[in-house]
């Protein structure tokens, strides 16, 4: 890249393929949700305020969904990540994406938790050091693939394909048909907490939990931006252009990659292919990350309603171990360990998507602001990599053992970052994309209102907090 520029390159848009050979982004970016939303704050949110405010979680997912579409957008037309888009149009927003990325994901409490819940399985009784070895394991695992992009996506599909399934057959061998109906209650906002009905939210709760939870709900905070990312390694779109991050041990590995890409002539026949890939993208992640990440997240809310709610006492990673008591003693002992093996390693494998992810916007940004044209990008982000997992290591050995109060304070950062981004994918797509390619207005309408209900619940835990 030239010191001061960010060229943008020029072909037509390739034919968009059949929708079975675009399944892959939105497994990775579901993938991030289970380990933290899913897995962690809705179902702890549940065990303390019944299922009445399932609703948030609904509200939650959908509006990643439409950020993400919107993410999407710019991605297929430049065929570069949105983070290239930003920085064209402010020079010191790499800086703002690489402090809200570490601060919002650089303290391991997804790690964490997955460390002490198989720990806790294992008998082990150290879950620090589980949680050292689970980050070297990581670490391996994404130095050593092919394609970076392909060891993650393959991972995540073979862990949903399995964890899932165990997950929801567990909740409805359970749940009676008063839960169910409960959780539908709970879907319009009508619940009960100590004795009392409520309408949304219950007295008491905690604004910032909640504001975590909402964030949570889905990939959360700046992850959801690295759709882009991944949607320029799999080749959609313009993406078909752009380089690859592949391993540090792979033959070429250490080639040059660039982060801008090329974009399409508006004319009718490229404007033709761009809708096709528009539905087809759609469509794509509405079943991936939209209806099975909802249909993933009420599923454990309900387990955790069955199992947990109403038990005193039964704070930070409590709360999970006590689940899986429950579990074992409603059915066999052999189920609820499988439980805690299952959670813990969809937390684990999170936290392996979480440090790809975060790695990829730390990379990206730093390149950005510094506009170098002679870096090669995989030996930075092994490098950054593999900073985030000493780091990981250095706060598990520093004694901190209570994982749920990390994730609920990246989920505030990342609620807060959420915020700001939304209204610069607004101004980015609305402004920087030609006018045949811009959101329609509904979408923009959306994406509006997901901006002021952010900026209400961010403003709120401000003035609690203050």
């Amino acid at each position: 890249m030239p010191r001061r520029t960010l060229p943008l390159g020029s072909a037509d848009l390739p034919e968009a393929p059949r929708l079975r050979k675009l399944i892959g982004p939105s497994f990775i970016i579901l993938g991030l949700g289970l380990g933290s939303g899913e897995v962690v704050l809705w179902p702890y949110m549940v065990s303390l305020y019944g299922l009445g405010i399932v609703w948030g979680m609904v509200v939650g997912i959908t509006m990643q969904f439409f950020i993400n579409m919107e993410v999407e957008r710019y991605a297929l037309i430049n065929g570069e990540s949105v983070f290239v888009g930003f920085a064209r149009l402010l020079r010191w927003l790499p800086l703002w994406f690489i402090a809200s990325t570490f601060f919002g994901f650089g303290w391991p409490g997804i790690g964490l938790y997955g460390a002490t819940l198989l720990s806790e399985a294992l008998r082990i009784g150290h879950p620090d050091l589980v949680g050292a070895v689970l980050f070297l394991l990581i670490g391996c695992v994404l130095s050593v693939g092919k394609v970076l992009y392909k060891t993650v996506e393959t991972l995540q599909k073979y862990l949903i394909g399995i964890g899932v399934p165990f997950i929801v057959a567990l909740a409805f061998t359970l749940a009676s048909r008063a839960d169910v109906l409960a959780l539908a209650r709970g879907l319009i906002g009508r619940g009960v907490f100590h004795g009392q009905p409520y309408l949304f939210l219950p007295d008491g709760i905690l604004i910032a939990t909640f504001l975590g939870a909402l964030a949570y709900a889905g990939a959360g905070g700046n992850l959801n931006l690295t759709q882009s990312c991944y949607i320029r390694d799999k080749g959609y779109g313009m993406g078909k252009y752009a380089s690859r991050i592949t391993s540090l041990f792979h033959t070429g590995g250490t080639q040059k990659f660039a982060l801008t890409g090329s974009t399409f002539p508006v004319t009718a026949p490229n404007v033709r292919r761009f809708h096709r890939w528009w539905r087809a993208v759609n469509v794509e992640h509405a079943l991936i990350f939209w209806a099975l990440g909802a249909f993933t997240m009420l599923t454990l809310s309900l387990l955790a309603s069955v199992t947990v709610f109403g038990i005193p006492g039964e704070e930070g990673i409590a709360f999970v171990i006590t689940e899986a008591v429950m579990i074992g003693q409603r059915t066999l002992p052999a189920v609820g360990f499988l439980f805690l093996i299952v959670t813990g390693i969809m937390l684990a494998a999170t936290q392996l998507t979480v440090l790809d992810s975060t790695s990829r916007i730390i990379t990206e940004n730093l390149l950005l602001f510094l506009r170098k044209e002679d870096i090669r990008v995989s030996r930075v982000y092994y490098v950054v990599l593999w900073v985030q997992i000493l780091f990981g290591i250095a706060v598990f050995l520093a004694g901190f053992d209570q994982p749920l109060t990390l994730i609920v304070l990246g989920a505030v950062i990342n609620a807060f970052s959420m915020f700001v981004y939304c209204g610069i994918i607004l101004w980015l797509n609305n402004t920087r994309l030609a006018k045949a390619l811009r959101p329609a207005l509904w979408r923009n309408g959306v994406m509006l209102a997901t901006l002021l209900f952010l900026g209400y619940f961010c403003t709120k835990t401000l003035m609690d907090k203050l």
